[in-house]
């Protein structure tokens, strides 16, 4: 196998940027890497939702070879596994167009078999490729608090850790898909939690407590969570706008059930926590931050 080495050091005036998907993550993202004083190119299906880093003195790219003609290291953050394949394989995609060298980063929350084909194929090329899936909400993402798990050639993770903790704290995970199937866990774990937060919620606005004392009781005990800290006050104040929406809740929760024939994994509790986010996108809430699962427990309970 090929030894990555670059003769570029990861600092403003060496690297180019290249960002793909710039949503309510991908854009605050972007951003810091901009406020780093980094050359950063960035292609949007609709121009003018990238106008805001073109304020801060992004270069706007009208296509996906454009981008990756440019850079050094190209970012990509959109919503599902298809989208992630039409972007970096499709015709007249990054793939096509990154120099011999280049690197693609894919944070997006994808299949790990795709990410090891994309890093494969990255390969042959000359290439490399890392997914890099994130943790931590639009919060961390605007605060660079995410944390971001790593998968594929470790040189090249250690190469690219100035840009990553720009955005938070890379750990790096193991090998190509690696990252994809650390965050999927991930999701399984903060799906159950927000069960039990939004049933605690519920149970306790039911019976009379005062919501806030409630979360002040418990936060310092077994009950106390990350999840809890980033998403109890938004429940309680009813801010269910957020950066991971249900409806990519639900293709997480559907990658880890899908299970493989010669990995099976039973996941009674992921089955449920998807369910309960399929209710979501059934009521028309797909678009709706995870925190909004607390609004289902409430239906089941006439509210």
């Amino acid at each position: 196998m090929e030894v990555f080495h670059s003769l570029k050091s990861v600092n403003p005036s060496d690297i180019h940027v290249g960002w793909i998907g710039i949503g309510v993550m991908g854009g605050a993202m972007a951003s810091r890497i901009l406020t780093a004083g980094y050359k950063v190119t960035v292609f949007a299906r609709t121009p003018e939702k990238a106008l805001f880093l073109k304020n801060q003195g992004a270069q706007i790219a009208t296509s996906l070879s454009e981008v990756a003609s440019v850079s050094d290291v190209v970012f990509t953050m959109v919503g599902h596994p298809s989208d992630v394949s039409s972007v970096v394989l499709g015709d007249q995609c990054v793939l096509s167009s990154l120099s011999k060298g280049g690197v693609i980063v894919d944070h997006t929350s994808s299949d790990p078999q795709l990410a090891k084909e994309i890093a494969t194929t990255a390969l042959s090329k000359g290439c490399w490729a890392i997914d890099a899936p994130v943790s931590g909400g639009d919060i961390g993402a605007k605060e660079g608090k995410l944390a971001i798990f790593a998968g594929g050639d470790y040189n090249v993770v250690k190469w690219l850790t100035p840009l990553f903790e720009i955005m938070g704290k890379p750990t790096y995970v193991g090998e190509s898909g690696c990252g994809m199937s650390c965050k999927i866990a991930n999701q399984i774990t903060v799906s159950a939690n927000l069960v039990g937060l939004s049933e605690g919620l519920t149970f306790a606005k039911q019976t009379g407590l005062d919501l806030r004392q409630y979360m002040n009781s418990i936060r310092g005990g077994a009950a106390g969570s990350k999840v809890m800290e980033i998403f109890g006050e938004r429940m309680i104040e009813r801010d269910f706008i957020g950066g991971s929406f249900a409806e990519y809740v639900v293709k997480d929760l559907g990658m880890g059930l899908e299970g493989k024939e010669d990995k099976p994994v039973v996941l009674p509790g992921a089955a449920l926590s998807k369910q309960l986010f399929l209710s979501m996108v059934a009521n028309g809430d797909g678009k709706m931050g995870m925190q909004g699962l607390v609004t289902v427990i409430e239906r089941m309970n006439g509210k």
